[in-house]
């Protein structure tokens, strides 16, 4: 398959394939490049919303990297990497922000840029307290990450 393809939402759909039937989401992949070297950096959570262990990174990476070389979908040599969500976890389905309600969020997006906790969740809806006033922005149009880290596992 390979067509030099290194855009973002086919890499996440092969990535999703091999490992969402394991019980894990892919939150996020990125292309990037380090040293000259191509990565291909993949974010995934378990979706029974425990803790992301060492094990689970291992698993995930097998069954991608397998259905990687299968397609072959990034021109020449790169790495695949995967990580657990970590400090700046990317929210990117309403119940991402309803798992860290109010914890910080940086949201970009519906010409907001903002850094702020997170208030309420109404279906795709997320209300933020900007300031003392609530901004409201659906979930899917918006960039947001965690602004800060929990106290505990959410």
């Amino acid at each position: 398959m390979n067509n030099n393809t290194t855009d973002n939402s086919t890499l996440q759909q092969i990535a999703h394939a091999a490992v969402e039937p394991l019980g894990f989401e892919v939150l996020e992949v990125q292309v990037q490049s380090q040293g000259g070297e191509k990565i291909v950096l993949v974010r995934v959570d378990r979706l029974d919303e425990q803790p992301v262990t060492m094990e689970d990174l291992t698993k995930a990476s097998r069954a991608a990297e397998a259905e990687f070389d299968r397609l072959d979908p990034v021109a020449g040599e790169y790495r695949l990497e995967f990580e657990s969500p970590g400090s700046k976890r990317p929210l990117t389905r309403a119940r991402h922000f309803e798992r860290m309600l109010g914890l910080k969020a940086r949201v970009r997006g519906e010409g907001h840029a903002f850094t702020a906790p997170i208030k309420a969740v109404s279906g795709d809806q997320v209300t933020f307290d900007v300031s003392g006033q609530d901004v409201t922005v659906s979930a899917s149009a918006v960039q947001a990450n965690l602004a800060e880290f929990p106290d505990r596992h959410r």
